[in-house]
């Protein structure tokens, strides 16, 4: 190669390996500060592609696990409830059987018959006034209804394939007497993203649901003022401590439904983490190695281009 001043050659080539390597320097440092193989889509487009959605699938989990946490609260608020009213029914069927034999006059039943009267009114308040984060859980506002002729156990096994349009209020909501929809899954898909939780009533027309006319309140159908009323509010009672039972039953089962609902979430959040982690996050040993490499690469390069920057004064020597 000739001896020139106009051109060099060296120091340009030594100038291109220096911007090379503290490239890939400034490279590393990024990837060492932030713990991350995939800073930006320069990066690697596929990988950074994958990632975004595994993160995204990640949050959505995250939220739904939340959801199902929030559902089990609810429904441990509603069966702390119950076993309030369970105390109750208790009660009023210990003062039926108590009016229920001849040993007690007419006023004396009187006296008992107020209490059993004070139990069924609380019966209604507890269930009325037992709520989670604005929605009532006892007073039926949250069952199947009637109208569409389904069992908890058929509700269970179509879900929300019966749901139209009709059982949405005017703000997009489900309406009354559909249950409340519990969505913990990353689609909508009605099998493995969501399930519906129903609760029935529990009001004392409820309860006393097979009393008589059903237009008229419970708590004025069944009465212990009497010898004969009493027996009869045993068996009401009896029917009504059934029902009860039933939905503290279903609400176990949900509530262990929800307990394995959380698990597989978690699970599933877990490793999707993992697999996020292998496609996103920078192997430390390997970068720190990469790092030093580069840093000693630049440092050679900066030493050649100031040696190539010192050659042309070779050809000024040739001058004079």
């Amino acid at each position: 190669m000739s001896l020139s001043i106009n051109q060099n050659l060296f120091a340009l080539n030594a100038a291109n390996n220096l911007v090379s390597h503290y490239g890939k320097l400034g490279t590393s440092i990024q990837r060492l500060s932030t713990g991350l193989r995939i800073n930006s889509a320069k990066d690697d487009a596929a990988g950074l592609a994958v990632r975004e959605e595994m993160r995204a699938d990640i949050g959505v989990l995250n939220q739904g696990i939340r959801n199902a946490e929030m559902a089990m609260n609810m429904l441990q608020t509603a069966e702390s409830s119950l076993a309030i009213i369970d105390e109750k029914l208790t009660r009023m069927a210990q003062l039926a059987e108590q009016a229920a034999t001849g040993t007690y006059t007419h006023r004396q039943r009187q006296i008992i018959h107020s209490e059993f009267a004070a139990m069924a009114a609380e019966i209604d308040r507890i269930a009325t006034s037992s709520e989670f984060a604005g929605r009532k859980l006892l007073d039926g506002s949250l069952s199947t209804s009637s109208s569409n002729n389904f069992t908890v156990g058929q509700w269970l096994q179509t879900g929300p394939g019966t749901i139209t349009s009709e059982m949405y209020d005017s703000d997009g909501e489900y309406g009354d007497n559909v249950g409340l929809k519990v969505h913990f899954g990353i689609h909508n898909r009605r099998a493995e993203d969501y399930y519906f939780v129903n609760i029935g009533d529990f009001t004392t027309n409820g309860l006393f649901r097979s009393i008589g006319d059903p237009t008229a309140a419970a708590a004025s159908k069944i009465s212990v003022s009497t010898q004969h009323l009493a027996q009869l509010a045993l068996d009401y009672i009896d029917s009504a401590i059934y029902v009860k039972e039933q939905g503290r039953a279903y609400l176990g089962s949900m509530m262990e439904r929800l307990e394995n609902t959380i698990k597989h979430l978690t699970a599933q959040s877990e490793h999707l983490q993992a697999a996020e982690s292998n496609i996103s996050d920078v192997d430390i040993a390997h970068e720190m190695t990469e790092f030093v490499k580069n840093q000693v690469l630049t440092q050679a390069a900066t030493a050649m281009l100031a040696q190539a920057n010192s050659l042309p004064q070779m050809a000024l020597r040739l001058l004079g």
